[in-house]
């Protein structure tokens, strides 16, 4: 496809980043760059807690030189398993400077889900906060794990106020289950190690591995989307080319989307910190009362998140109290904002929504709304620089300006593949190296790309992929399942939820019994809410359940 959006480009957005992507040869040296140019300004802030640019160079680099010291090597997996504490970002940019690769881990897997990354991934050292280690306890004589590092909520915060916080968390709100993890170290012992010892940079280049970033994509078993160096640099470098007009000088983004999320990772984490700007870590975005108290501490002027994190800001009657006046950026990504909460969050705010889409596989932003609109179009946006889009029928042939088709994507941000799966890396991608969105979307006279529906069965809750495979799997291993099949209904809070149909072997098994086995095994986002008992359920020829026809049933109900 013709690239018309160029035509409609905001003042000063670059059509090709290729040039300034160039100017960096890893993450590291984007990081160095800011830490060298930001070294006094407030790089994050925690609790009311802060910590400079200046100081997240030397942890980091502490951190760096310890897992240097006890032999990771270039292109070695290190996972972290936490949520948005000062902790992760000093860890992640220890894991890029030594050279080794980010595992991010989502801290609310269970036993199962974690399993299966650190087996694929092959992690030999995990940071983990102590709330969830009693998970790795389990699985840790199955994974390949042979160095733990343990953090406690508290340990960044100050002596007294660190010590305080460990305290109300495990005795108090008792959020600390009890676990056993032999030779763990804790964090702060192994940074004061690393004080210790030397550092040497190693070389890296463009095609290294910076992430493995786990998704199902478009289908099932969740796998690790590798992402480069320069697929990342590239894609700091296209969404702060989108930003920069609009933004000045001690920007203040809040964070409550987690950092193990694509998203938050790239806009907040990385795009704000080759911004030199602050980023205000919220460490449970559920809790809505905390955020807005956060919010209301700091002068804030930016925020990302999703359709239902919007949703539920505006549904708390002290959010329209706040402070908007600083308020520059609002980016809604992970799943559709819907109409009703942008024109609700424009009158609450005076700042619209700008909607953006990506995939973990291009790390993460694809397309992104310009920033001076402030009317809510329902477009997706404008491809961010050095970005082509093709729609293209199932056929894989391109179709006229337009029509739909599903989404394809190519530009320097595409991920080369997924971690060991040649085979799924050969079906996610045409013969022109277009990566296959999976998504069913057109492209109007001015470029604006808009989604319709996806192609495959992912059910979207909240931002996050929930695959009916795996759903229905471990519906299966109930004694009294025949069959399942799992589908995403509409939410007014989550956008979708997962709904279980279930052929059962006797009468006995009920549908509180069945969401309780399931929450045994899967994310809470995963199970399913709601469990509908039939006696068939709608095939193809060959046997296959039609989860599809199972959707459209639901669409044709009053």
């Amino acid at each position: 496809m013709e690239p018309i959006w160029l035509d409609h480009y905001p003042p000063g957005i670059p059509a090709d980043i290729t040039e300034q992507a160039a100017t960096y040869d890893s993450l590291v040296g984007i990081f160095e760059d800011s830490c060298r140019n930001y070294a006094k300004d407030v790089a994050y802030i925690s609790m009311g807690v802060t910590m400079t640019f200046a100081q997240l160079d030397e942890r980091s680099r502490h951190f760096a030189a310890w897992l240097l010291s006890i032999g990771v090597k270039k292109g070695d997996r290190v996972a972290l398993m936490m949520p948005n504490l000062l902790q992760y970002p000093v860890c992640l940019f220890g894991v890029l400077r030594a050279g080794a690769v980010a595992v991010n881990t989502n801290p609310l897997y269970t036993a199962t889900e974690l399993e299966h990354q650190l087996s694929d991934s092959g992690a030999e050292v995990i940071v983990i906060a102590e709330n969830f280690a009693h998970t790795l306890q389990e699985v840790l004589p199955r994974v390949a794990i042979k160095t733990i590092v343990v953090t406690s909520l508290g340990d960044m915060l100050g002596s007294l106020k660190g010590a305080l916080t460990n305290l109300v968390v495990r005795h108090v709100k008792k959020l600390v289950p009890a676990y056993a993890l032999p030779g763990k170290l804790p964090l702060q012992q192994v940074l004061a190690r690393g004080r210790k010892l030397p550092y040497t940079r190693p070389s890296l280049t463009h095609d290294d591995l910076a992430l493995l970033q786990y998704t199902g994509g478009t289908t099932g078993v969740p796998k690790g989307a590798m992402l480069t160096h320069g697929n990342m640099v590239s894609n700091v470098c296209q969404a702060h080319a989108w930003v920069k007009p609009h933004l000045g000088n001690s920007e203040c983004i809040v964070t409550a989307l987690p950092l193990y999320h694509i998203f938050a990772l790239t806009a907040n984490c990385l795009t704000f910190l080759k911004l030199g700007a602050s980023n205000l870590l919220i460490v449970n975005a559920r809790d809505i009362p905390a955020v807005i108290k956060s919010m209301k501490q700091h002068r804030f002027t930016a925020i990302t998140g999703v359709n239902t994190l919007f949703n539920a800001m505006l549904n708390h009657p002290d959010f329209a109290k706040l402070d908007f006046s600083g308020l520059k950026l609002a980016l809604g990504g992970g799943m559709a904002v819907q109409e009703v909460i942008a024109q609700r969050w424009l009158k609450v705010t005076g700042k619209p929504i700008a909607q953006a889409y990506g995939l973990t596989e291009t790390s993460p932003a694809v397309t992104i709304n310009p920033l001076d609109k402030t009317e809510f179009n329902g477009s997706i946006g404008l491809p961010v620089s050095s970005t082509e889009i093709a729609i293209r029928d199932h056929e894989g042939r391109d179709v006229p300006q337009g029509k739909s088709g599903e989404i394809c994507i190519r530009g320097p941000q595409v991920t080369p593949g997924y971690w060991n799966r040649p085979d799924e890396t050969a079906k996610a991608f045409s013969a022109d190296g277009f990566l296959l969105s999976g998504d069913i979307g057109y492209v109007n006279e001015q470029g604006y790309v808009f989604i319709l529906d996806r192609k495959k069965d992912m059910i979207l809750v909240s931002g996050f992929n929930v695959y009916p495979n795996e759903v229905e799997a471990v519906a299966m291993e109930h004694e009294d399942v025949r069959d399942a099949a799992a589908i995403g209904v509409p939410d007014e809070h989550s956008g979708e939820v997962v709904k279980l149909f279930v052929i059962r072997k006797n009468e006995r098994v009920t549908e509180e019994e069945l969401i309780a086995f399931c929450r045994q095994k899967l994310t809470g986002y995963k199970a399913p809410k709601y469990v509908e008992f039939r006696k068939e359920l709608p095939r193809s020829n060959v046997g296959k359940i039609l989860r599809r026809a199972l959707k459209d049933e639901g669409k044709q109900q009053p």
